[in-house]
């Protein structure tokens, strides 16, 4: 009897979930909104390829465990969701919504003034995922933008889209300090060629708690990303490439970090590549071709309140790295390729093991330096940018603190720049595409992800009292690297699929184990189709 009802409960416990939650909707132009009027957690929607009109979500509240996918075809003509001509609205609307993906979607602002791709400007909007969707026509006007974010929000993952030609790229936040974006992650991303911002991420006021954020510090990732601009004219005013801006003084979220790397930052005629205040750590980036200043930190809204800038590649620049205002909780350059006309300015603080020299000597040093992407390697040439072991401990509550631009393990941590070797390049050369996932992969239990960034607990608030004793050392670009260490270890991409049945001490028992691991594996597959994910081949 007590086999039987084992038996019964654990069917239950297996389909209930997906029968009451999973539903797979089709849509066309003409059915588009009513489908979306019913759309609750666990659905997937699937758009035919076509022509629809801008629409809104008001009250798609997925969940964690089961989250709302909206999703065009992944191959073939594309779903293209269209700017209205008024514009009445922006093309897609968040006001109430809650673990949503937004997939394989086109978004033609058409060359509307003033209407934005995808706005969330509602209560209640996070954990918002936007992937392997492309924005285009949004540049009538600097001011319009191709995602922006006016509600206060946390969670969004922006990952593998491409934002062309935009007048700004993506805007989040309020240009007065409210509506904070937090906790967030835009990895893989091309921005090229807006008028304004590739990206901005604004600062923000003291604030109370942000929905759906975690309890304490946080950090917002921004990495393995293209941003690019041409030498259009920019009416409103020049802008950098990308600019962040302060966490608040005090209260929620007033430890938060950005933590910047493994991006691509090319070409600004008249401002930086990378403006920063706040709290911020950049490492393992490109910065190629700008007039004035590559990376440039200072008080702006807000003050600068720590930066570490290391093993940053800098070539053609007028200034390479830019640090004022004296940093509260001090800063650190450490470790960067510097082949800038001026390496370093301002206060800089402890600095230690950078290689400088002219843009005029990277020929050189570097593979192929060309600033033009497709052309550009700026990996070192045998026995450049090497030297004595950097001391990189000061970082290593960062993200992939350990992960060179190829996402490889720096090892023995001897490079200066964003590349752990010489000689050949064996990873990615720039061009004007998404940057491929790195393939150094980690498991969170399911879900294979992009060098292990999983963000499940609050992250510790940070050591002010961090200081590096090494003082300035140029180092001679000439010196060959020794022989670098295996370094870390990633764990197995595994996808939870090796699980052994209970011991099976009776026929009872052996079916109840039997079902256990068919429920879990049917778990585990629905887990993956709801996140993008590849299930364990068999």
């Amino acid at each position: 009897m007590m086999t039987r009802v084992m038996v019964l409960g654990l069917v239950v416990m297996c389909f209930t979930p997906r029968l009451l939650q999973a539903r797979d909707l089709q849509a066309t132009p003409q059915t588009l909104n009513t489908v979306l009027g019913t759309v609750a957690a666990g659905d997937t929607v699937t758009l035919a390829a076509g022509d629809y009109s801008h629409f809104s979500l008001n009250n798609a509240l997925g969940t964690a465990s089961a989250p709302i996918l909206i999703t065009g075809p992944a191959s073939g003509p594309p779903a293209v969701i269209h700017a209205d001509p008024g514009p009445c609205c922006n093309t897609i609307e968040l006001r109430g919504a809650t673990y949503v993906t937004l997939r394989h979607l086109t978004v033609d602002g058409d060359n509307v003034d003033g209407a934005f791709g995808l706005s969330a400007s509602g209560a209640n909007v996070h954990h918002i995922t936007v992937e392997f969707c492309r924005f285009v026509e949004h540049d009538t006007s600097q001011q319009n933008v191709a995602i922006s974010t006016k509600t206060p929000t946390s969670g969004w993952v922006i990952r593998n889209n491409q934002i062309v030609g935009a007048g700004t790229g993506m805007y989040l936040g309020n240009s007065d300090g409210t509506d904070p974006f937090v906790d967030g992650v835009i990895e893989h991303n091309v921005f090229s060629d807006t008028m304004g911002y590739n990206v901005q991420i604004k600062w923000q006021q003291p604030h109370g708690p942000v929905p759906g954020a975690v309890v304490g510090p946080s950090r917002t990732v921004i990495r393995h990303n293209v941003f690019l601009k041409n030498d259009r004219p920019s009416p409103d005013g020049d802008r950098p490439n990308l600019l962040v801006g302060g966490f608040p003084l005090s209260g929620d979220n007033s430890n938060d970090t950005y933590e910047i790397y493994g991006n691509v930052f090319v070409h600004n005629p008249r401002e930086s590549l990378l403006q920063a205040s706040g709290r911020v750590s950049i490492h393992d980036n490109l910065f190629v071709d700008v007039t004035g200043t590559a990376i440039r930190l200072q008080n702006h809204d807000l003050p600068l309140r720590r930066a570490w800038v290391y093993n940053n590649t800098v070539f053609s620049a007028g200034t390479a790295i830019s640090i004022s205002g004296a940093p509260v909780e001090g800063s650190a350059v450490v470790g960067n390729a510097l082949l800038a006309n001026t390496p370093i300015s301002g206060s800089p603080g402890a600095m230690a093991d950078n290689v400088t020299g002219t843009p005029a000597q990277a020929a050189a040093m570097l593979g192929n330096a060309s600033t033009m992407l497709g052309m550009m390697d700026l990996f070192p040439r045998p026995g450049m940018l090497g030297g004595t072991a950097l001391d990189l401990t000061a970082f290593s509550s960062d993200v992939d603190a350990l992960l060179d631009f190829n996402c490889q393990p720096k090892g023995a941590q001897t490079f200066r720049g964003a590349y752990a070797g010489d000689g050949v390049n064996p990873g990615w050369l720039p061009v004007l595409d998404n940057k491929p996932a790195c393939s150094t992969t980690f498991s969170d239990g399911g879900t294979t992800l992009d060098a292990a960034f999983v963000m499940d607990a609050a992250m510790p608030p940070p050591d002010a009292s961090v200081t590096l004793d090494a003082a300035t050392s140029p180092v001679d670009a000439a010196v060959t690297m020794d022989a670098a260490g295996a370094g870390p270890t990633p764990t197995s991409p595994g996808c939870g699929c090796s699980d052994a049945p209970p011991q099976r001490t009776g026929v009872g028992t052996w079916v109840a184990g039997l079902l256990a691991v068919w429920c879990l594996r049917q778990r585990h597959l629905a887990r993956h189709k709801r996140r993008g994910g590849t299930p364990c081949a068999q």
